[in-house]
């Protein structure tokens, strides 16, 4: 049974208020335990109390974590929460020592009082499935609170790429689409045309240009997406050359009019590998820069860069950040060499993929999560979406669109189970 299916048995962790000390029993349950949130462990600075089976946990980290606004009020020890429940705003206040909660107006009984422990609010674990819509478990084998967190709304991109016009159907689930038609060639040189990432020939009635406009008449923003890697240093030597450079931008203006993409993507790779990562740095600034001048002010601009915790460093992220409209982080490929294809992205890599870009200056609803669709499984890919929704990202990526269905049935209901996209 897949996890977020799971019955939630929130309602036998009812809350006990602790008084005086803690047994000792109770104490190593309660050093020993291990919250999940979406599959990833979620760091506390105050530890959830267990005893006897029953779970206390603080109100602050999980709330934030989930995306719930939590302040506190020292004038009358009350904690007020604001979040969303099936798309509903839920606005929560809970007093310390009361065992009666004000939920949207509405006086809700708890099973037990909220507690104050090392200066922080502990509240009923089952309160977070009631009010705010979490799944919520407890594995007595292991100690471990496991939390699975609701759907939620966020900006959903796919690299579509080459045709893959068998997939056409699955754009209407994405907020915008990356059309992998172009490239900077082996000299340097920005093409549509070639053997790999070149404008695809007409499949009966659907074209590329059908694609596009459809996409576009649905509220779905199309984007061209252009693809370099410096496998051969073809990148470096466009960036390095103002004629190139000029050329390429050129070429990218030309066609996003001739086409009417309604954004760019420049999917940039290997940058700062070998060479220079401070020089490399720059030429890609000054290059994102050059284009986002010579675009026009209502074409959107998207930078694919990897992770800095990757090999490749020639990316200054803060600037991108601060030039394009956002960032997609390609958080992944950090599996040894040689695994086998569909074992999943370890999730401490990618959320140390994530807490490094937004530490370096990338705010959180600049920066969409990149995922790679041929490494997850449907009992995986809510991993990645909920450390999207844990970090406050702006959404996710996913490579590619094309994907969805190569390996395994079920990717798209576990994608919708766990995300859907953002109303415009």
């Amino acid at each position: 049974m897949r996890k977020w299916g799971k019955t939630a048995v929130a309602a036998v962790l009812a809350a006990v208020v602790l008084q005086g000390s803690v047994p000792s029993q109770a104490a190593t349950a309660a050093a020993s335990a291990t919250i999940l949130l979406d599959d990833v462990p979620l760091a506390f600075d105050s530890p959830p109390i267990i005893e006897k089976g029953v779970t206390l946990v603080p109100f602050r980290t999980i709330g934030e974590a989930l995306g719930i606004g939590v302040k506190w009020e020292t004038s009358s020890n009350t904690v007020t929460a604001e979040g969303k429940k099936d798309g509903k705003a839920v606005t929560v206040k809970l007093q310390v020592g009361s065992k009666t909660a004000i939920v949207n107006g509405q006086k809700v009984n708890l099973p037990a009082a909220a507690v104050m422990r090392s200066n922080r609010v502990l509240i009923p674990l089952s309160f977070f499935s009631t009010q705010f819509g979490a799944t919520v478990g407890w594995k007595q084998a292991t100690s471990t609170v496991t939390i699975v967190s609701p759907q939620k709304e966020m900006h959903l991109r796919a690299f579509y790429a080459l045709q893959s016009f068998k997939e056409k159907d699955l754009i209407d689930s994405m907020n915008s689409v990356a059309f992998g038609w172009s490239r900077i060639d082996r000299d340097g040189k920005f093409t549509l045309t070639g053997a790999e990432y070149r404008i695809p020939e007409a499949a009966g009635e659907t074209t590329a240009q059908s694609l596009i406009d459809g996409a576009g008449q649905s509220g779905i923003k199309p984007y061209l997406m252009v693809y370099s890697v410096d496998g051969q240093g073809e990148l470096t030597k466009m960036l390095s050359s103002e004629t190139l450079r000029a050329d390429s931008i050129a070429g990218i203006t030309a066609a996003v009019a001739d086409y009417q993409f309604g954004g760019v993507v420049l999917d940039f790779e290997g940058l700062g590998f070998k060479l220079d990562k401070q020089e490399q740095q720059k030429l890609l600034n000054n290059y994102v820069k050059q284009l986002r001048a010579a675009l026009p002010a209502d074409i959107a601009l998207s930078i694919a860069v990897h992770a800095p915790n990757s090999a490749y460093l020639g990316y200054d992220y803060k600037t991108l950040a601060a030039i394009a409209d956002d960032l997609i982080l390609m958080a992944y490929k950090f599996n040894p060499a040689g695994t086998a294809s569909q074992v999943p992205e370890p999730n401490s890599k990618v959320n140390e993929a994530i807490e490094m870009t937004l530490k370096a200056g990338v705010p959180a609803n600049k920066l969409l999560l990149g995922i790679d669709m041929s490494a997850e499984k449907p009992d995986s890919i809510d991993d990645k979406l909920g450390l999207v929704k844990r970090n406050g990202l702006k959404g996710a990526a996913f490579w590619r669109l094309g994907l969805f269905r190569q390996y395994t049935d079920g990717m798209e209901a576990a994608v919708s189970a766990s995300a859907v996209k953002e109303k415009s």
